[in-house]
Formats: structure tokens, sequence, C-alpha cells
């Protein structure tokens, strides 16, 4: 059995998310205890009780202690078959947090995997905004050899959540390894502004605007979908998505959402510096993407390696995870201003 201290490193819900995805994929029982241990509010959450409900499903596994606010969790996952599973988060939770957890178990599935998420949140604090997922973290994994369809039905933000999103995957169990440390010609900048009943105020085009007058004045241009988005009628909100495009090994983004009380030129001026700051650093992937990344690493064959500008608790934390179950050995070395991740060879 797997036994892991949630109290570890981090203390977040990063150690259990991969805890039980790695679980499920060595079909081994996990004991995970002081869950979230050093958040303000331990333990489970919606958004994490749902992950793990999720992930239980995929691979039909026995749960103790899956409730809300429990701080000690029993996995008991058996064979990874794919096919429908459905899961409903009902608060503002994060739906990319909870597709996090997930993904890595479908590509191990016996056959092609379709999840449907329903009252969570697309697009909310702490979390990467689902156009992120889509753009960035999900073409990197098709860089390795895992392929995915997303499409977002409803965005959703806090308080209310409701946002409703589906994906497909294609199970791949050997992915490939990737070199990542060469940052290549940035040839174009693309993006989505996306706000929800809120057209009338013209957010979603000015949230484009602030961020396309900010990368220009630093010499870059920037091609920006806006979406004025009437899925939602309970819950308005609007967010940003940047990212770099036609870069063979190069995968950068920035985000922003939108609160109240924050213009809509403050959100596109934040995520436009969001990615500047990566594109400036020559990272080759950014510092959120790093850390979602070290997984697949672990799992594919061979040798893998990025650089990011910086080293995160959650970019430590789960090649720490990684090497303490799968075995596996990272190294980390500082070149100039950048920070080499690699997975060695076994």
């Amino acid at each position: 059995m797997l036994k892991i201290d949630g109290s570890q490193k981090s203390g977040s819900g990063t150690i259990l998310r991969l805890s039980v995805a790695m679980a499920a994929i060595l079909n081994q029982p996990l004991h995970i205890f002081n869950i979230r241990k050093k958040r303000p509010q331990p333990g489970l959450k919606p958004q994490h009780l749902e992950a793990v409900l999720t992930a239980a499903k995929l691979c039909n596994a026995t749960l103790k202690g899956a409730k809300l606010g429990s701080k000690e969790l029993f996995f008991y996952p058996t064979e990874i078959k794919g096919g429908d599973v459905k899961a409903e988060i009902g608060t503002a939770g994060s739906i990319p947090m909870l597709l996090i957890t997930v993904i890595p178990i479908c590509a191990y599935a016996r056959s092609p995997v379709s999840i449907h998420i329903s009252k969570g949140g697309t697009d909310v604090s702490h979390s990467p905004t689902i156009n992120y997922l889509n753009h960035v973290f999900l073409s990197a994994l098709e860089r390795m050899g895992l392929k995915t369809s997303l499409t977002i039905h409803k965005y959703g933000y806090y308080p209310k959540g409701m946002g409703e999103v589906s994906i497909k995957v294609q199970p791949n169990p050997k992915l490939s390894a990737f070199r990542f440390e060469e940052f290549s010609h940035l040839k174009s900048l693309k993006g989505v502004s996306v706000c929800t009943f809120l057209a009338e105020k013209n957010v979603a085009q000015r949230q484009a605007k602030a961020a396309e007058d900010f990368l220009k004045a630093y010499g870059y241009e920037a091609t920006i979908k806006v979406i004025n988005d009437f899925s939602n009628p309970l819950q308005k909100g609007s967010s940003i998505t940047l990212w770099t495009q036609n870069m063979e090994n190069v995968f950068l983004g920035g985000d922003a959402i939108g609160e109240l009380r924050k213009s809509s030129e403050i959100v596109g001026k934040e995520a436009a510096r969001n990615l500047l700051r990566e594109i400036q650093a020559r990272a080759t992937v950014d510092f959120h993407l790093a850390d979602l990344l070290v997984p697949y690493m672990a799992l594919a064959e061979g040798e893998s390696v990025f650089l990011v500008r910086s080293m995160t608790s959650h970019l430590d934390t789960n090649i720490w995870l990684s090497e303490k179950v799968l075995g596996v050995k990272f190294a980390t070395s500082g070149i100039g201003n950048l920070y080499k991740v690699k997975k060695k060879m076994s």
C-alpha cells in the first residue's frame, strides 16, 4: 500500500491529486493522511472530493474516508476501463483542477474516456482557466502523444459556478519523452477573451485591447479572439488567456480572471504581463505548466527536460512525489536566470 503524508512539501491539494492518479495507474491501494494539512481549511473540499470520486469511477475503486472535510483517505483501485463518466462539483470549485487529477488516469484506460463535468468553476482563482488548460496544457500533452478534445458548454465563475465542460481522451500508456530546452523564434501570440452576460459593457473587448496594447508596447503582436458568452445566466464573469503559438518546443501561457472592482483593462494587462514575464525569461514552459508536466515526464519512457523561470512549491512537490511513488529520478540545475528540470534515464 502506498502511504503518503499530505503535510509534506507544499501540504496542498496537489499531493492528493497526484497520489490518487498514481495509485490508479499503478493499481495499488493508497492511504493518504494529513490531507491539505498546510491550507487554511485542511481536508477535502467539494472540488477535491469530486476529483477523488471521479478518479474512483474511472478505475472502479473502493473508497474509505471520502467525505467533505476528511483529512484521511483510503483508495483501492482496480482496472482502468474507460468509457463515459459524469462528475458534478456543486460549487464554484475548479473544473480544471478536477481534470488535472483524472487525465493521467485516462491515459492508461483500456478504452477511450469521455468525462462530463457540471456545476463547477471553469475560471476561478488559484486555478488555471479552462482556456489555459485547453490551449497550453493539453497542447503540451498532445506533443507527448496524448490526444484530447475539450468542449466548454458553460463558463462558470465564483461564487455560483454552474460551469459545464466535457472532455474526450484517447488512451496512450506509451507517452513520448520531450526535450524543451531551447527558446525558439517567437512567431505569434494567440488569446481568448471571454465575458459571460457582460457584453453590454464590452468587457471581453476591453480585456483583449488592453492585452494587445500592452504586448505591442514590447514589440509583440497578439491575435485575441473575443467571446461574448451567454451560456450561464446564473453567474456573470470574465477571463482572458494568452499563449505562444507555432513554437514546436515552447509552451507558455498567461491568464487572468475578472473580479468585482477590477477593471477589464487591469485584467487584460495582468494576463499580458504574466505571459510577457515568461517570454522575457526565455523559458520553454511557464511556471504553472511546469509542475503539471512532471507526472507525465515521470511516466514517459526516456529522458525529458524543460526550462522554467521559477522553482515553485508545487513543482518541488510533484518532483518529490513522483520520485517517491514511481521510483524515477529528477535533476534540477540553474542555467542563467532559468532552472533546468530533467527526468533522468533509469
